[in-house]
């Protein structure tokens, strides 16, 4: 366990050492249980970030074994303040005050799109483990920044694309890594469109929000009744790409947990999209992707529902959240023996992050296949971008002979939040 958590052992040892002849008791929440682990042993965790899906990220963690939720930060003094109650905690109005508590050993972030990566890394430097909602960087630049880092501080990093702690998805991987449709040929990405509108019309930020906090990293803008709730924090550019990674995140993530196609050699995207030149949305919709994949393998993204197939001269599996399907159907009722390929087990996205943290191992939703799906999702908004072909070349991790293109890898930031 941190040095923290022995320094907590030991205050318990002495205070019990010195109350010997005095009347004191300790309850069975600080001893444990079978169940639960001694307060000492337990993982403390904060919380940057509640709003909609924070929230509901922090009432999961609350049911976790052997981990207590101990604080929160957010921008909105009124969000923090109720999900302090909730934990029954301190709040935060700066996520550096958190970061720099001693009592804390990792982090759930889930707030807009572009402070996933900066809080990460601060996060990491800090000495915390970190929980990161999807999507993962603004920018490649960011994504290779973000886990060149957590490799040197050798922090724990769970993804918070959940598909992988739910059992058919990792069974619908395990059939096509262990050859059961033969050579993957063909995979076929799907993700919900975005959208276009939201308020243009500047106005005065509500009290209870730290408008300059909330916009951190990104460029300074009026504030308008759209920009800082969903969906407008999931379909403005300088937050985000919209759903080609907001969403294209799950259904990119099954596709490199089942093929390794995106690694094999050099990755070429090209395609269309529609970028909205009205209301507050700019983010990409309406895209039609084609990308090649190394080894021969082709794949296309499109909007539509949420799931990702492989193809094979035997074959197809189509996976989703939703379910499986398979042609031959007796897939879906094969069994996997000693070997096939069997991918690690996880029954909850939050307590395989706590089990990490405690056990040093790696989550199940690691940080290198996290950087491998994000980066698909950036390639394709910036071949959109720049009307153009994009080669990736996943061993120089760059753009090949296209300087508009390569010029995207990175985006400006704000001085006093670069990273």
């Amino acid at each position: 366990m941190s040095k923290r958590q022995l320094t907590r052992r030991t205050v318990l040892r002495t205070v019990a050492g010195s109350a010997i002849g005095l009347p004191y008791m300790i309850t069975s929440s600080a001893l444990g249980n079978a169940e639960t682990a001694p307060a000492s042993e337990r993982v403390a965790i904060g919380h940057i970030g509640v709003g909609n899906r924070g929230k509901e990220l922090l009432k999961g963690f609350l049911t976790c074994k052997n981990c207590q939720s101990m604080a929160v930060a957010d921008a909105y003094s009124d969000r923090r303040e109720a999900a302090a109650q909730m934990m029954g905690g301190k709040a935060h109005a700066d996520f550096r005050e958190l970061l720099a508590r001693q009592d804390i050993d990792a982090v759930v972030i889930a707030t807009p799109d572009h402070w996933h990566v900066p809080i990460a890394m601060a996060a990491a430097r800090a000495g915390k483990d970190a929980y990161v909602e999807k999507p993962l960087g603004v920018s490649i630049e960011q994504d290779l920044a973000c886990r060149r880092l957590f490799r040197e501080k050798k922090r724990i990093f769970q993804y918070g694309t959940q598909q992988r702690s739910i059992k058919h998805c990792r069974f619908g991987c395990e059939l096509v890594r262990s050859g059961r449709i033969g050579k993957v040929h063909t995979i076929e990405v799907v993700a919900p469109d975005g959208d276009a509108g939201g308020s243009t019309e500047p106005e005065s930020p509500p009290e209870e929000l730290n408008y300059d906090m909330w916009i951190g990293p990104a460029p300074m803008k009026p504030y308008t009744a759209d920009r800082c709730v969903v969906p407008g924090t999931y379909f403005i550019y300088d937050y985000s790409i919209g759903y080609l990674g907001g969403w294209g995140a799950h259904p990119l993530d099954i596709m490199v947990w089942g093929s390794d196609a995106d690694l094999a050699g050099p990755m070429t995207v090209e395609g269309t999209g529609v970028i909205p030149d009205k209301g507050l949305y700019d983010t990409v919709i309406h895209w039609d992707l084609k990308i090649q994949l190394g080894d021969g393998v082709r794949m296309t993204f499109k909007p539509g529902g949420d799931s990702t197939k492989y193809i094979g001269p035997d074959g197809w599996v189509r996976i989703s959240r939703a379910g499986i399907d398979a042609e031959p159907k007796s897939l879906l009722e094969s069994k996997l023996g000693p070997g096939d390929v069997h991918l690690a087990i996880s029954e909850r996205q939050d307590q395989n992050f706590i089990d990490a943290v405690r056990s040093r191992k790696p989550a199940i939703s690691n940080l290198e296949d996290a950087v491998r799906s994000d980066i698909i999702s950036h390639l394709c908004d910036i071949a959109i971008r720049t009307k153009s072909k994009v080669t990736w070349d996943p061993k120089r991790e760059g753009i090949v002979d296209n300087e508009a293109a390569s010029k995207m890898l990175a985006r400006p930031t704000r001085e006093k939040w670069r990273l």
